[in-house]
């Protein structure tokens, strides 16, 4: 037995002759992380250089004119001024403040109603139609409504944005569960699942992908609403400066409002997918890009 200890010992330590690959596997997927990264910046730069020679020359498009839209050097000097300014805090603060809360109400109730109206009868028939009634109303048509209802202005503001948010929230997560398979409910059942533990452990994860979708079209409609929902009342907000901008004319302000929250919005979004990405380790989208 002693005298096969050398040959095994030289056997675990024979080199088969592979190399080992993943330096260069990792190298070549951090240099199309950079070219996909360099590629995406490339098309924001085309953007601005397009936005420049139409604005610098006011170049007319049929019945679009650029005459009176600030070129980027314009806008930029704009937004360095914007920066500097003790406001731009205060409009920040009071905007994401608005959106922190009509957003989470809306996730709230739009995860809670849409489980409930997807999973039961009753729900559905009941609740469902006096939803998709107010479901087409625009967030402006809300605002008269909205400062009735409400004494105070902040109190108008979040409810538009609540409003905004709920419906992608709410149809999202109703078609997550109607799309969990009747295979896995029925499998979960005879495992003798009971009805909470179905609805946690089974729908509600099933329909997750969906309620994650939701959230991310909702935070972006959220955004959208803000504008309307700020020029109910109030002296700061990213809408608000947006509004007071085009009151007085100054356009390059209008722009730099709706960069602001553009970039706010899809920052807010893709916090919200990175989180969905978290909370789903098991989620492999379908498909995929060519």
């Amino acid at each position: 037995m002693t005298s096969l200890q050398p040959s095994l010992s030289l056997a675990g330590s024979v080199d088969t002759g592979s190399p080992d690959l993943s330096p260069v596997v990792a190298s070549a997927a951090s240099g199309w992380a950079w070219a996909r990264l360099a590629f995406q910046a490339g098309g924001l730069l085309l953007c601005v250089l397009i936005w420049h020679v139409l604005a610098s020359h006011r170049v007319p498009l049929g019945v679009i004119t650029f005459a009176n839209v600030p070129p980027p050097a314009e806008v930029l000097a704009t937004a360095w001024d914007l920066a500097q300014s003790p406001k731009l805090g205060q409009h920040l603060y009071s905007s994401l403040l608005r959106i922190f809360f009509g957003f989470g109400l809306a996730a709230l109730f739009g995860i809670g109603l849409g489980l409930l109206i997807g999973r039961l009868r009753w729900a559905h028939d009941g609740l469902l139609p006096p939803l998709e009634v107010l479901r087409p109303i625009p967030a402006v048509a809300w605002i008269p409504l909205s400062i009735l209802m409400f004494p105070s202005s902040e109190g108008s503001m979040i409810f538009i944005t609540f409003i905004g948010a709920l419906f992608p929230i709410l149809l999202n997560t109703i078609h997550g569960v109607e799309g969990v398979s009747p295979r896995l409910i029925a499998s979960a059942r005879s495992l003798g699942c009971g009805r909470w533990s179905l609805f946690t452990e089974v729908i509600a994860p099933g329909a997750a992908p969906s309620i994650v979708t939701g959230l991310s079209i909702g935070m972006g409609t959220c955004w959208f609403c803000l504008v309307t929902a700020e020029m109910i009342s109030g002296q700061f907000g990213i809408g608000y400066y947006t509004w007071e901008s085009y009151t007085v004319q100054n356009y390059a302000a209008i722009v730099v409002g709706m960069l602001v929250i553009g970039a706010l919005g899809m920052g807010s979004s893709a916090l919200i997918n990175r989180f969905g990405k978290l909370l789903m380790p098991w989620y492999q989208p379908q498909g995929g890009r060519s």
